[in-house]
């Protein structure tokens, strides 16, 4: 039997996916499009992740997609409210009626000959394997496995008899009332579990945040004041453009002092943590990292609801070393011992691209750490694929719809032209270096995994939307590293 055949398959349901689909079923109304999804709900992240308070650190006027503006009252929001912004946008267009689920995409074979991709899937809980063809890939996986997530390897884990916990992983059956909770990490999820569980009914009877070393934590409120004061005297759309911009400046601006002056915004976000904190508080030990600010990704706590619960003692931090588990807890290099029932693992995640298929290209396997990544969305020597993948230093979504549009602009512009195949190829001489510069424990495991980039466009990354905005929604799509091909475009 023929597979079925489309113009174009997006991989993953999850806020990139459904801003893609928005995007080519808008753009590209003549091509056809499916979305398949390998868990059994939309929403990637915001579907998987379900431990207590999980939430985004960036605001959702900018997470959100610049064509559906964001009517909620906090800027910073929960998980379940974004998967719902999510699910109401993909019912809005109609883009939820294109979504197969439980299709994990696990190969794609591109064929010159036939100008299209062969995708190979596990379908249902039986993984009955499936095929499918595809004139172009448009992968909107996000960077992470969704089936495991990092755990360090720590001596007399064994001995511990409570409970371990990832979030990545949350039981839904899991009660920590009254029990004594040890919280190990420092990132986004620690210091959004530790407020979580120290507060409110079924609050844990203690948390401790146990870090390595420590991370800047900077407080900004949950609800956006000038937003609002825009949606009183705009219609909703200016309202949430000006907003929108208003937060890419800011955040573009900070980061780019943080760059330019370390010391001094070092001295800045610790002024305010002691502000948060009180004077007793030992800022320098558990809030004054070794690195440069935005040399690891930046935390943001909304209305600095972890400060609340240190300063008022319903949580606690301690930045030391694990030497050992034992029957009862955590034993320290300094001889400290933390008494615990339930230990999370807010140890991180584990980089994965393309949601973990392997692809070939006319027979040939490719490694990705061998290609260079083309306007941070395409691959060095790999025809028509494409890739969503957001900003380090920004929200996600920024970066993939600008991805999207420009995905869209090359469509339309192979179209016109009669081309079948796009590929962009790497120049002779160009050395290529590690893709992200982050010093991040989950990036530099990753780094020998990764593509790279090289010293300038168009296999730079940036991290800037304004540059970003011009290269890709107002660049040439035809740059003159971008191979194409005439030919016949594969039909259903």
């Amino acid at each position: 039997m023929t597979p079925e055949h489309v113009d174009v398959l997006v991989i993953g349901a999850g806020l990139s996916g459904v801003g893609a689909a928005y995007h080519l079923q808008t753009l590209c109304p003549g091509r056809s499009y499916a979305i398949v999804e390998a868990r059994e709900a939309m929403g990637g992240t915001w579907d998987l992740f379900r431990y207590p308070g999980v939430r985004s650190d960036s605001d959702m006027f900018t997470l959100g997609y610049r064509f559906r503006p964001w009517t909620g009252g906090k800027a910073i929001t929960d998980g379940p409210s974004i998967k719902a912004y999510i699910e109401d946008t993909a019912r809005a267009y109609g883009i939820d009626r294109k979504i197969r689920y439980g299709h994990r995409v696990v190969a794609a074979s591109w064929s010159s000959a036939d100008a299209c991709w062969t995708v190979t899937m596990e379908v249902g809980a039986a993984r009955e394997r499936r095929t499918l063809r595809a004139h172009f890939l448009y992968t909107c996986t996000g960077y992470y496995d969704y089936a495991k997530g990092y755990l360090p390897e720590w001596a007399g884990t064994g001995e511990f008899r409570g409970r371990f916990v990832h979030p990545q992983f949350w039981p839904e059956d899991l009660d920590y009332s009254g029990k004594r909770v040890v919280v190990i990490g420092s990132g986004a999820t620690a210091v959004t579990l530790v407020p979580a569980m120290a507060e409110g009914p079924g609050a844990a009877a203690s948390v401790t945040m146990l870090q390595r070393s420590p991370t800047y934590v900077a407080s900004l409120p949950a609800a956006d004041g000038i937003a609002n004061v825009f949606r009183e005297v705009m219609s909703e759309d200016a309202a949430y453009a000006a907003a929108r911009w208003k937060n890419i400046l800011r955040q573009m601006l900070f980061f780019n002092v943080a760059r330019a002056w370390p010391g001094f915004f070092r001295r800045l976000i610790q002024k305010g943590n002691r502000a948060e904190l009180g004077p007793a508080f030992d800022v320098d030990t558990h809030f004054n990292p070794k690195y440069n600010p935005w040399d690891e990704r930046f935390c943001i706590v909304p209305d600095g609801d972890l400060f609340r619960v240190l300063r008022e003692g319903r949580a606690d931090i301690v930045t030391d070393q694990i030497e050992r588990f034992d029957a009862t807890g955590i034993v320290l290099t300094s001889g400290r011992h933390l008494e615990a029932d339930i230990v999370v693992t807010a140890t991180g995640l584990v980089v994965q691209l393309l949601g973990g298929m392997s692809l070939e290209v006319d027979g040939q396997r490719v490694n990705l750490a061998d290609t260079m990544a083309y306007r941070g969305m395409m691959y060095s020597g790999v025809p028509n694929l494409a890739s969503a993948f957001g900003y380090t230093n920004a929200s996600w979504t920024l970066k993939c719809d600008l991805t999207s549009e420009h995905v869209c602009r090359l469509l339309n512009y192979m179209d016109a032209k009669g081309y079948v195949q796009a590929t962009p190829q790497r120049e002779p001489g160009i050395e290529g270096e590690p893709v992200l510069d982050f010093t991040s424990g989950y990036v530099q495991r990753a780094l020998p995994f990764l593509p790279k980039q090289g010293p300038a466009a168009p296999w730079r990354l940036y991290q800037n939307y304004i540059r970003d905005l011009f290269l890709l929604r107002h660049g040439k799509v035809n740059h003159r590293v971008m191979q194409f091909r005439r030919g016949e475009r594969p039909r259903a």
